[in-house]
């Protein structure tokens, strides 16, 4: 019970599992929502215990990453590693102001000093080079609370969705960062899909965050697992 956080932590045990289902109670419940759940908590309790008592599951795919040095961890939803992952980084950091402030206060300090970054990505082997300040993974749609920063993921289908971000400056980002809410943002002509079973990200100084939690710093590899999770349904 809890939001992508507490999924995420519980995916590092998936293997002792079996058929799950988070009741969605977080701040963000975008692995839930996005596999096709109620966003309610009673809603989806009451779900739980029709599948529970008709032994009714579903599989569905997640990401495993593994870093340079081979430690390797699991999501369901997107995991980030352009500018809100180094948002999130500084927040992390700052000890004031407490609560939603010192997010708000980490996106003004990196706005302020915003730069395309050299991203290295392999495609399932093809070699791509882009300079970037937005890069997400997903195996999911969205991530934050609804933001559809992948919109045309999808966790069944064994493949992992790219949106790349380029060269954008402060004001284009400002204009174009509601549109994530409703996926129309990949139409912009700064921004670029693409979409493999395995993909490897690499680019100096980001610390990358999946499921909105602090994960593995670049470079990495992802690879879509497919049925690598079977929920109740």
């Amino acid at each position: 019970m809890g939001g992508d956080g507490t999924v995420h932590r519980a995916m590092r045990c998936r293997r002792h599992l079996g058929a799950v289902r988070p009741v969605p109670a977080g701040t963000g419940n975008d692995f839930a929502v996005e596999t096709g759940f109620p966003a309610d908590p009673r809603a989806a309790v009451d779900v739980i215990a029709t599948a529970l008592r008709e032994g009714r599951s579903r599989p569905v795919d997640l990401a495993r990453m593994t870093g340079a040095d081979g430690t390797a961890r699991w999501y369901g939803a997107v995991l980030a590693a352009g500018f809100d992952a180094i948002v999130n980084e500084r927040a992390n950091r700052m000890r004031w102001p407490r609560g939603p402030r010192r997010y708000d206060l980490a996106i003004l300090v990196e706005l302020a000093q915003l730069r395309p970054r050299r991203y290295t990505l392999t495609l399932d082997g093809e070699r791509i080079e882009v300079d970037a300040v937005l890069v997400a993974v997903g195996n999911g749609a969205s991530y934050g609370g609804g933001m559809r920063i992948c919109p045309d993921a999808d966790p069944t289908d064994g493949l992992l969705d790219v949106v790349v971000g380029g060269r954008f400056d402060r004001r284009t980002l400002i204009r174009v960062k509601p549109r994530i809410y409703a996926g129309t943002h990949v139409a912009h002509p700064l921004v670029q899909t693409y979409r493999a079973r395995t993909v490897t990200l690499a680019a100096d100084g980001i610390t990358t965050y999946a499921d909105g939690e602090r994960s593995l710093p670049l470079p990495l590899t992802i690879t879509a697992v497919p049925a690598a999770l079977h929920l109740l349904h």
